[in-house]
């Protein structure tokens, strides 16, 4: 069979179909660092290409199947908040059908994000959408996740293609699953290093893109773990990231402190973490140990790796589309035990090291332990600039992930307390445990906790400034749940929850009550964070510095 190789990338599709035996005769790229990767690998000459551009009469003929990954980035949900820009990623995948059109193979495939799928079948119903030419293509459009056909990690992706894709997913039982674990294991191993997925040995001296990233420092690992354990408005993630389960999505851009970033707790050093090498990434991604990566930065590795498809689902494709039962399926170890490094070793390009400076207005926040309800509603500190110096607020926000609002917190709530005979005790009561945290607080001042973020300066740093006003907030939430139990009476409870209706259905002047189940159902804990947020809001603390500043 006789191939033709679109948005190729670094060669993922080329490398599973080269091992399934069909013959590439051309592949179509414009990014120099990632065709110096395909070429190297697959000792190619070819150079850059538009496919935007391409003329459609210099296409090579008799091809039995074209394939291709058009880019993604227009139609990612992490690309400008989900809306991307649909018109500009619809002109390469009419690039991709007109090719298909020209060259009429037996078979084609394409790869993309999940959310192509539902854009691929509209444009095929629509009349006034410019896939609609294609329609009579009839592909089978799937949405598959590449961990179920023995690649390590968890990726979700749309293939759209006219090979029978049914005969694809009988093969998941014949390919063994793969786990992060099983790919940090055999490339630690400091003797042979055999492939875990394809099988090819090579002495350990021999891997290359094994340099680590130092590990993450206390404050990189806080951020780190905030942002996937307690997220305020995105599902939790495992951290670390789990070894006995395919790794989350390996992806094209990530950086020290990330949602994104997969770290690891290192094996060889317990209590360290850090995040993979650029060697582990390929692994995950299907390529082999024996595959080079040429470009200039570990940025740039990063992110081709990140936008390439697990040559482990093109090769299953061609063994679908040559009609291959799953019995009769070449395991992926014995097809790949041939393959050799190339001629050239790639250049060694050090990972990322942490950050040693930032700007002096450097930007914080984090939500309060305690007091995140996700779908966006929580209560956070966080610290903003302007004329009159830095200045540094606890904010709480409720509502739903697509309509935050925010209550203000001035005051307003303590004072409201003070004058109700219900409350003022209890605020009196807590008095010391105030007191305990204004001394806590002492020891630093608006100014200096910038200059301690900023890394201008040590001292107390703003994620112990959070975790006080946590400690007060869930001594106070202690004593207000005390409080209802002793009086053993509804209404306390009910008086509670009326008051913290009240104040939320103030906030931004909206009509209409958003998120009041989850207001209601945590309202003693919300009126806990109320009243920190507005002791803190009105400290001293906040007008010495700026009268200093």
């Amino acid at each position: 069979m006789r191939a033709i190789d679109l948005y190729a990338g670094i060669g993922g599709w080329s490398l599973g179909l080269r091992l399934a035996g069909v013959e590439v005769v051309a592949s179509y790229e414009w990014w120099k660092p990632a065709i110096a990767t395909h070429n190297a690998n697959h000792g190619g000459k070819f150079g850059p290409v538009n496919i935007r551009e391409l003329d459609l009469d210099t296409l090579p003929t008799d091809i039995d199947i074209v394939v291709g990954s058009p880019p993604c980035t227009e139609f990612s949900y992490a690309n400008r908040g989900g809306s991307g820009n649909i018109s500009e990623g619809l002109k390469d995948l009419v690039c991709f059908f007109k090719v298909v059109e020209r060259v009429k193979p037996r078979f084609w495939a394409m790869e993309n994000v999940p959310r192509v799928a539902e854009v691929l079948r509209h444009g095929f119903e629509d009349p006034n959408h410019v896939l609609y030419e294609f329609r009579h293509l009839d592909p089978i459009i799937d949405v598959v996740d590449f961990s179920a056909y023995g690649t390590a990690q968890a990726r979700k992706r749309c293939i759209a293609t006219n090979i029978p894709m049914a005969l694809v997913h009988s093969y998941r039982g014949a390919v063994p699953a793969r786990t992060l674990g099983d790919v940090l294991t055999a490339l630690a191993s400091t003797d042979r290093v055999v492939d875990p997925i394809w099988g090819v040995a090579l002495d350990a001296d021999a891997i290359t893109e094994t340099e680590e990233e130092p590990a993450l420092n206390a404050e990189e690992l806080r951020m780190n773990r905030e942002a996937k354990e307690f997220h305020p408005v995105y599902n939790n993630m495992a951290f670390p990231d789990s070894l006995g389960a395919p790794a989350r999505t390996v992806t094209a851009t990530c950086t020290r402190v990330s949602r994104e970033s997969i770290v690891i707790e290192d094996p060889r050093k317990p209590g360290s973490f850090r995040r993979l090498t650029i060697r582990e990434r390929a692994c995950l991604q299907g390529f082999p140990i024996t595959y080079q990566f040429f470009a200039r930065s570990f940025a740039e590795k990063a992110k081709m790796i990140g936008n390439a498809i697990p040559p482990t689902f093109p090769y299953l494709l061609v063994q679908a589309a040559m009609g291959v039962q799953a019995k009769r399926l070449i395991p992926y170890a014995q097809a790949g035990k041939g393959l050799q490094l190339p001629m050239e070793k790639a250049p060694v390009t050090l990972p990322d090291r942490e950050g040693k400076t930032y700007p002096a207005s450097r930007g914080f926040r984090a939500a309060i332990p305690g007091l995140r309800f996700k779908s966006g509603m929580r209560f956070d500190l966080s610290n903003s600039a302007d004329r009159s110096g830095i200045s540094w607020k606890v904010r709480f926000f409720f509502g739903s992930s697509r309509d935050i609002r925010e209550v203000e917190l001035d005051g307003g709530v303590l004072r409201d307390l003070r004058r109700n005979p219900d409350f003022s005790g209890l605020l009196d009561a807590l008095g010391v445990d105030f007191q305990k945290a204004r001394v806590r607080l002492s020891v630093t001042n608006p100014e200096a906790l910038q200059q301690a973020w900023s890394h201008k300066a040590s001292g107390m740093g703003p994620y112990e400034v959070v975790d006080c006003l946590g400690d007060l907030a869930q001594t106070l939430e202690a004593e207000l749940v005390a409080g209802v139990d002793e009086c053993d009476d509804e209404r306390a409870l009910a008086r509670i929850v009326d008051y913290v209706l009240a104040v939320a259905s103030e906030a931004e002047g909206k009509a209409g009550l958003i998120g009041r189940g989850k207001l209601e159902r945590y309202a003693l804990s919300i009126l806990a964070g109320m009243i920190v947020g507005d002791w803190f809001n009105t400290l001293d603390w906040h007008v010495d510095c700026r009268v200093a500043a």
